[in-house]
């Protein structure tokens, strides 16, 4: 399993530089100016002058190799630089955004807690959710909690965010006045009245980003678990005397759980994609407000490290999905 692992991420290094240079030039081919946001009483020479400034006067090839090299090494240097206090990369120069000048990674690290704030806990919530609907379903086959848990989940995974979240806004804020409408990223938790607040402000996005994962999980687990209720090595457990927990709960559950980990480590990076529309909503200054104003100022740095970190998300979480099939089933080995 080590050998297999450490195989699987030498081979992921190629494919995030190939993912990496199909960003670049889509973004390369891609419309807009970035010298559209600046006003018309600049004259044409100054612009032409903060084109080059940007670096926008070089050929592709240098501009592409200068963010490889200012992503993987200059980047990772001001990381160990910001924990350690030591001074590596003192003077070198960063990915800078074009719309703040500032460096992106900085902008980021900002972002960052305000999304993980909201998907992380939308994820846990909707697998916490997701995992008991699905057994129970699964083992009360066309039971009335079944047929209402399919019809619930069918809704959950047709309704887009952008309705649900439109929906829940005019029930829970403009009807019943029970919740925030926007989220307020400056509120500091630093006691139980602020802790409240932070969660009555989370209620509503949480809720719409873990419907989607309720949805679909739960449909996974209820047919990974109707595929294994039927298989032989469930009667002869029950043959043996086990308990119905035993069998259900250990045997079935476990070897169920061996395609339903697909569908949890895949949908990481994809909820954050659905983040994005969720944080413009409830107006969450997190990573997917960020991207949609970076793509809007046609901001290419910004945009091309934000759609490669989601890029290393699937890559990664393939690779973790891999390796906890070995841990799941015995069976499965990587030799």
């Amino acid at each position: 399993m080590l050998t297999y692992t450490i195989r699987r991420l030498t081979l992921a290094i190629p494919t995030l530089l190939f993912i990496s240079l199909v960003i670049f030039l889509l973004l390369e081919l891609a419309p807009g100016d970035p010298m559209a946001q600046v006003p018309l009483t600049v004259p044409p020479e100054v612009k032409q002058q903060m084109r080059e400034a940007l670096g926008l006067g070089e050929p592709t090839h240098i501009r592409f190799g200068k963010w490889l090299w200012q992503f993987f090494v200059i980047e990772p240097m001001n990381l160990i630089d910001a924990t350690l206090g030591t001074t590596i990369a003192e003077g070198e120069s960063r990915v800078i955004s074009w719309q703040t000048r500032s460096p992106v990674m900085d902008i980021v690290a900002q972002r960052m807690p305000q999304t993980l704030w909201v998907v992380a806990m939308s994820y846990v919530v909707g697998i916490l959710i997701a995992m008991p609907i699905g057994i129970y379903s699964a083992y009360r086959q066309y039971s009335v909690f079944d047929q209402v848990g399919t019809f619930v989940t069918m809704v959950g995974y047709s309704v887009p965010p952008f309705f649900s979240g439109v929906l829940v806004i005019v029930i829970f804020s403009v009807q019943l006045g029970w919740l925030p409408s926007i989220y307020d990223t400056t509120l500091n938790v630093v006691d139980w009245a602020t802790f409240k607040k932070q969660l009555m402000q989370m209620v509503m996005p949480v809720m719409v980003l873990a419907l989607q994962t309720t949805a679909q999980i739960s449909r996974f687990m209820r047919a990974s678990m109707l595929d294994n209720l039927n298989q032989d090595y469930v009667r002869t457990a029950r043959a043996k005397g086990l308990s119905e927990w035993s069998v259900v709960m250990i045997h079935v559950l476990r070897n169920s759980m061996i395609p339903v980990v697909t569908v949890i480590a895949l949908g990481v990076p994809y909820i954050f994609g659905g983040a994005i529309i969720t944080e413009q909503i409830f107006k969450v200054n997190g990573l997917g407000q960020l991207l949609i104003t970076a793509i809007q100022a046609n901001d290419l740095p910004m945009v091309q490290t934000v759609t490669f970190m989601l890029a290393v998300l699937i890559v990664l979480f393939n690779i973790i999905a891999d390796i906890l099939y070995g841990v799941l089933d015995p069976r499965i080995r990587y030799d």
